[in-house]
This record gives C-alpha cells, structure tokens and sequence, in this order.
C-alpha cells in the first residue's frame, strides 16, 4: 500500500476522529455526556492514535521540519512535559473517587440498616441477594461479610439490592 493514494481518507479521518474526541471529551470534562459518550471517547481514541500515525507517515518531511526549529521542538517538549506531570499524584495519599467513602459505609452497615435505607423488608433485601448467588443467613451480616472487601463486588451487590425485580 503506498501511503500517498492513501491521502483522500487519511486526513479526513485524523480531522473527525479529532472532533469525536473533542467533543466527547468536552462534554466529559462538564459532566453532561450521556449514553455512549464515555465508551466512544475511551475505544475509539484508538481510530484516532491510528490515523495520526498514518497522517504523520504521509506528511513525514514536514513532520521531520518541526524538530528543526526552536519553536517545534518547545511546544513538543512542553507537551511531552504536560504528559509527564500528569503521572504524579498531588495531594499525597490514597485518592479515591468520591463515592468510594459512601458505598462502603453501606457495604459495612448490617443488612437489616441497608433495608431500612432502601424502603424494604430484610427478607426482600435477602431475596434480591439470593437471586445474585449471594447467600446471607442473618440480617446482622453486613455486603461486605457477604462478599469480601473487592468494592466492585460491593458495588454490585449494592445494586442487586437497588433494582426493582423484574415482572
């Protein structure tokens, strides 16, 4: 395949995949995505990463020219140095997203408490649970008795109790 027949297609898509991501990330960034907003951000930046490679590969002399100069070579740099900052944590500690402190507040509470928080019954809480695999014999146990200290079995088990059954 040779890259310059290519040109008809290769910009063209460095050019949407770029508005994809740019708007998707916009709208991350103010918490107003909905639907796949999030997931076509995530998997799809792939399309992206390929065809600025290809994009770079059928512009490779002017690619090359920007390393040349002073001004090429301090705006690659700051931004290489932007991507290497991005890696520290500030803030020092353990950060955790703000849900985390809340669900497990839940998990550790007694079954019979997550009932009165949810507006059921503890024999309805335990059903739900029951229906998900997870067996629980008292209502003094706790989520996090019932399946161990992994916050996403937490969380799901969280949820098992939250859905409404199906009819």
């Amino acid at each position: 395949m040779k890259i310059g027949t290519q040109r008809p297609w290769i910009t063209p898509a460095v050019i949407g995949s770029f508005t994809l991501l740019s708007v998707t990330g916009i709208l991350m960034f103010f918490h107003l995505d909905s639907g796949l907003n999030k997931l076509a951000h995530e998997w799809l930046s792939w399309i992206f990463v390929i065809v600025v490679v290809l994009h770079i590969l059928l512009n490779n002399m002017a690619f090359k020219r920007y390393f040349k100069t002073v001004a090429g070579k301090a705006v690659i740099f700051g931004f290489v140095a932007v991507l290497g900052l991005s890696f520290l944590r500030l803030g020092g500690g353990d950060s955790k997203p703000p849900f985390v402190a809340p669900v497990q507040m839940m998990a550790a509470a007694p079954l019979s408490a997550v009932a009165q928080l949810a507006k059921l019954d503890v024999s309805e809480v335990t059903a739900r649970l029951a229906a998900k695999g997870i067996a629980a014999q008292n209502p003094a146990q706790s989520v996090k008795d019932l399946v161990g200290p992994d916050l996403g079995a937490q969380m799901r088990a969280l949820a098992a109790i939250a859905e409404a059954p199906a009819r």
